[in-house]
């Protein structure tokens, strides 16, 4: 059975490298460009140490034998209500990545578990995510389906 806990700063190291591991198997220009500065790593860890003591912020893990097995990043916003968003709050999944020494034992689908029972607890009216093909049926299974907006992007 996994065991999920929430993270702690002594986990943010290991937490930068999932993180890492994550945008390395998505590849391309896009997630890893090659052009990216690895300064974003030390970024990262410093966002990450001051997530864990935000409200607004949950990163659960899964522990390995030799350091992390898996986490999950999920926030929660505030946006201007609407009829489809009555209260105006937004849930997140910013990254869900399992190592692959850990893969296909349930790790994914136990953080999510743990993950949007938080989303729960406070009051989201819905959560986003963006899946990769591997982890789209996971989440799937789990209840989440297309938006019906399309997802665009633009970069200053």
């Amino acid at each position: 059975m996994t065991e999920v806990r929430p993270a702690v700063e002594d986990d943010v190291a290991e937490l930068v490298r999932l993180r890492a591991l994550l945008f390395e198997t998505l590849g391309g220009d896009f997630f890893n460009p090659a052009s990216a500065d690895p300064a974003w790593r030390g970024t990262c860890a410093a966002v990450l140490t001051e997530q864990l003591a935000h409200d607004g912020a949950r990163i659960l893990v899964v522990d390995g034998e030799d350091g992390l097995a898996a986490c999950a990043i999920g926030t929660t916003e505030v946006r201007v209500p609407s009829p489809h968003l009555p209260r105006g709050r937004v849930g997140n999944v910013l990254g869900v990545v399992t190592d692959p020494a850990h893969r296909r034992r349930g790790h994914s689908r136990a953080l999510m578990r743990e993950l949007l029972g938080w989303f729960r607890e406070h009051g989201v009216d819905r959560v986003d995510l963006h899946a990769s093909r591997e982890g789209e049926p996971l989440y799937r299974d789990l209840g989440f389906t297309d938006h019906p907006d399309p997802s665009l992007y633009w970069r200053p």
